[in-house]
């Protein structure tokens, strides 16, 4: 089992901690005990996605190494090599979310316009961001611990642009599927992939800041509401109160 961390708990998993997570040796597994050996690798990964959280939350990002983290999840940094590329990776990886994600913008209404198809798929991920089913960051109090995190250190935000550059690939692959242009020689599905992530990404950032006032994706309505207007300095973007008044 593993040896909880101080303020552990703050990090809520979505399924039970197995026991033997340390070996990642499922051999003995058979083809009947495929959903077991599933649930215990989620585990393990979520038990380190959470280690993680806690650890930068309390030590700050460069005091933490991989082994930190590997020790506090009870595992091996073998182990951890094993889901992650990286103390990034584990911080900001959300598993499984690529292919759902352009699976939403193609099943959007046929008519319906490229802006206001990606504003609806953007603005519904932002709402439930951290609520997939293979993510440990269902719990609205991790996100916010998370992009905290994120905002306090300078490599982890390099990192998140880094990381949200895949989406935008998506995104602007999908848009460009939808319109039927290549997306190598038509600029419009790229530059409207960026310009949602960017929108995304301050409307996460600008939420952590304010200490989780407001909701996310009411932000993340602004801002598209702002660049359909041109992105004039009149736009309203301030949707939620800030933290110190």
């Amino acid at each position: 089992m593993m040896r909880p961390l101080q303020g552990y708990s703050r990090c809520k998993m979505t399924s039970p901690t197995l026991p033997d997570a340390e070996s990642g040796d499922d051999t003995d597994l058979s083809a009947h005990d495929t959903t077991r050996r599933d649930r215990k690798k989620l585990a393990t990964r979520q038990a380190l996605r959470c280690a993680a959280l806690e650890l930068v939350a309390t030590r700050g990002y460069a005091h933490v190494t991989v082994e930190d983290i590997a020790e506090a999840a009870d595992v091996s940094p073998r182990t951890f090599f094993n889901y992650f590329s990286s103390k990034e990776a584990a911080l900001l990886e959300d598993d499984g979310t690529l292919e759902e994600l352009r699976a939403e913008i193609l099943a959007r209404p046929a008519d319906e316009p490229p802006f206001a198809v990606v504003e609806e798929v953007v603005c519904a991920r932002v709402a439930t961001k951290g609520r997939h089913l293979d993510s440990a960051w269902r719990d609205p109090e991790a996100l916010l611990r998370r992009m905290q995190a994120v905002q306090a250190d300078p490599h982890l935000l390099a990192a998140l642009v880094a990381h949200m550059s895949a989406f935008e690939r998506v995104v602007a692959d999908a848009v460009a599927e939808r319109m039927d242009v290549e997306v190598t020689s038509e600029p419009y599905p790229a530059l409207l992939a960026a310009s949602a992530m960017a929108v995304a990404r301050v409307a996460l950032l600008y939420w952590a800041r304010s200490g989780g006032v407001g909701a996310p994706d009411e932000l993340a309505r602004a801002g598209f509401r702002a660049l359909s207007g041109g992105l004039a300095d009149t736009a309203q973007l301030r949707v939620a109160p800030r933290a110190d008044r």
